[in-house]
C-alpha cells in the first residue's frame, strides 16, 4: 500500500481512527419521532461501509425545543439513545468510529426541511405542531427575516441548557459512541452568544470576546467532566460568523486555546451561519474554502483541526493533509453524492489497489473484475 496521509492512522486518546476522513453531520429531517430510523440505519451504514475513519451523526438535539426541524434527531431521553445502538454496532462492524453532533438550536429552531424551502416556521405553525417549541437566544434579536424574536435567556436558563448538554453526553456515551462534536457554528444558540451582533448582554455572558465565549467554554468544560477521557471531543465553530461586525478569525484563536485547555480535541473549522443572510457572506465560495480557517487555528491555538467545505477528492484531501493545514477532512455533500467517497480516494491515490479495503462482500466481486477491466483499458483483448 502507497503511504499518505490521508490513509494514516490517528491517535485520539484512546481511540484510533484507521484514517484522516470524517463524514460531516448533515441534517436529515427524517426522524421518527426524534429518533433515527430506516432512513437514518441506511444513510449513515452507507458511510460506515464506504470506508471513512469517522462518521458523525447529524445535529441532535439535546432538548425537545431546541431542535433545528420538527423531525430532526434528539438525545434528551433514553428511548432516543436506544434507537442509535444498532446504528453504532453497525459501524463498528465495519471498523469505523462512530460520534454524534449535539447541539442546540436557539433562535434558529423551528425550520422547515430544505426541501420544502428551508424556511423558519411561524409561532403560530409551531403551535398547530402540539409539541414544546420556544426559541431563545442570548438578547431579544431576531436571526432574520421570518424568525420571531427569541426570549432572552436568564442565568437559570442558561445553567439548564448546560445540563442539558451534560445529560446528552451522557446518553451518548450509554450508546457506546466513539465521539461527541458539540455544534458551536452556524448562528445555533452557543454561537449567537460568542457574536457581538446577536449578543448585547451587559452581564458576565457578554460584552468582551471572554465573556461572549463564556457560555462555550462552560458547556464544553462540563461536557468534558462527564465524556469519558479515553474518548475524543470535538467543536465545530463558525471560524467567521460573516456578519459585519461579527465573531472574527482572530477570536476564534482566543476560543479554541479556551476549548483546547478544558479537554477538547480537535476544533471542526467551518464558518457563515449566524443569519440566514450570513450563510455565504464574506468568505467567497471555492475549493476549500475553508481550509485557511483549519490551517490558521491549527497553527495559532496549538490545537488538531478538521478541515472542510468543498473538499472534492482524495487528492485535494491528501495535500491538505500533506501541506499540514490539517489533521482531518470531513466530506459533506460530496458523500451524498458519492458514499464511497473515502474507497474511491484510496484507489484514486494507489492505497488499496485490489479492494482490500473494501466491505468484504463488495471487496471479492471488484477484485474479480479488476483484470478484466485492466485488459479493456490497454486493449489487451484487441
Amino acid at each position: 500500500m502507497k503511504p499518505t496521509k490521508l490513509f494514516e492512522p490517528l491517535v485520539l486518546r484512546g481511540l484510533t481512527l484507521k484514517n484522516r476522513i470524517v463524514i460531516s453531520p448533515m441534517c436529515q429531517h427524517s426522524a421518527e419521532s426524534n429518533k433515527p430510523g430506516a432512513w437514518h440505519t441506511v444513510h449513515l451504514g452507507a458511510f460506515s461501509s464506504g470506508g471513512a475513519g469517522l462518521v458523525l451523526v447529524e445535529s441532535t438535539a439535546v432538548t425537545a425545543s431546541g431542535r433545528i426541524g420538527i423531525n430532526d434527531l434528539g438525545l434528551w431521553d433514553d428511548e432516543q439513545m436506544k434507537a442509535f445502538r444498532p446504528i453504532i454496532a453497525f459501524a463498528h462492524s465495519q471498523g469505523a468510529a462512530i460520534g454524534v453532533q449535539l447541539s442546540h438550536a436557539g433562535r434558529k429552531a423551528g425550520s422547515q426541511p430544505l426541501w420544502q424551502g428551508g424556511r423558519a416556521l411561524t409561532l403560530a405553525e409551531l403551535d398547530a405542531t402540539g409539541q414544546s417549541w420556544r426559541r431563545i437566544g442570548p438578547s431579544a434579536i431576531s436571526a432574520g427575516p421570518g424568525w420571531s424574536v427569541p426570549d432572552e435567556m436568564m442565568t437559570p436558563e442558561i445553567d439548564e441548557v448546560i445540563a442539558a448538554f451534560v445529560a446528552a453526553i451522557r446518553r451518548a456515551d450509554e450508546a457506546e459512541f466513539d465521539v461527541v462534536e458539540l455544534h458551536f457554528a452556524h448562528g445555533y444558540l452557543v454561537a449567537s452568544f460568542l457574536s457581538p451582533v446577536s449578543n448585547k448582554r451587559t452581564d458576565a455572558y457578554g460584552g468582551a470576546t471572554e465573556n461572549r465565549m463564556r457560555l462555550a467554554v462552560e458547556v464544553a468544560k462540563a461536557c468534558r467532566n462527564v465524556w469519558p477521557q479515553r474518548k475524543p471531543l470535538f467543536v465545530r465553530i463558525s471560524a467567521v460568523d460573516g456578519a459585519d461586525g461579527g465573531w472574527t478569525l482572530d477570536e476564534s484563536v482566543i476560543l479554541a486555546r479556551a476549548l483546547r485547555d478544558v479537554g477538547v480535541d480537535v476544533i471542526d473549522c467551518s464558518s457563515g451561519g449566524l443569519t440566514e443572510e450570513t450563510r455565504q457572506a464574506n468568505v467567497p465560495r471555492g475549493l476549500g474554502f475553508q481550509v485557511p480557517f483549519a490551517d490558521r487555528i491549527r497553527r495559532d491555538a496549538g490545537v488538531m483541526t478538521q478541515a472542510v467545505g468543498v473538499i472534492l477528492d482524495g487528492r485535494q484531501a491528501e495535500a491538505i493533509l500533506a501541506e499540514g493545514k490539517a489533521d482531518l477532512v470531513a466530506i459533506g455533500r460530496q458523500a451524498l453524492f458519492d458514499p464511497f467517497w473515502a474507497l474511491h480516494a484510496a484507489q484514486s491515490l494507489g492505497v488499496d489497489p485490489e479492494f482490500a479495503l473494501w466491505p468484504k462482500q463488495y471487496g471479492c466481486w471488484l477484485a474479480k473484475r479488476a483484470p478484466m477491466l485492466a485488459r479493456l483499458e490497454t486493449g489487451a483483448d484487441h
